[in-house]
């Protein structure tokens, strides 16, 4: 089962600090990936990810990019994996699913 890349989805009170902190330990912003006004951004430092998203999300979030999440779904609901939003499998393009780790963590696998 092919996950694609992740990080980390940090929810931020405010964008703008959170980057200028971030940029302090080394992450630089990647292109075409959010900005501040979009209240949305990914930042890397080497191979480590961080999604800076403020208002977005109540708590942190683990997410995945696989290249297939329909196919990702069925892997995980035929090994017994309990998801809390699921994507329609007779469609194609975008769609996320959504589960929870047995610590109640959430994980995000979002195909774009």
């Amino acid at each position: 089962m092919n996950l694609g890349k992740n990080h980390l989805a940090l929810a931020v009170k405010d964008i703008a600090a959170s980057y200028a902190f971030y940029q302090k330990l080394g992450f630089e912003a990647l292109p075409n990936c959010g900005s501040i006004e979009d209240k949305w951004l990914i930042v890397r430092n080497g191979n480590i990810q961080l999604g800076l998203y403020q208002d977005m999300f109540s708590k942190n979030v683990i997410t995945f990019n696989p290249p297939d999440v329909r196919a990702v779904q069925q892997a995980l609901q035929s090994r017994g994996i309990t998801l809390s939003r699921t994507c329609d499998e007779n469609s194609s393009g975008p769609a996320y699913i959504m589960l929870k780790d047995p610590d109640g963590n959430e994980i995000l696998m979002d195909q774009h």
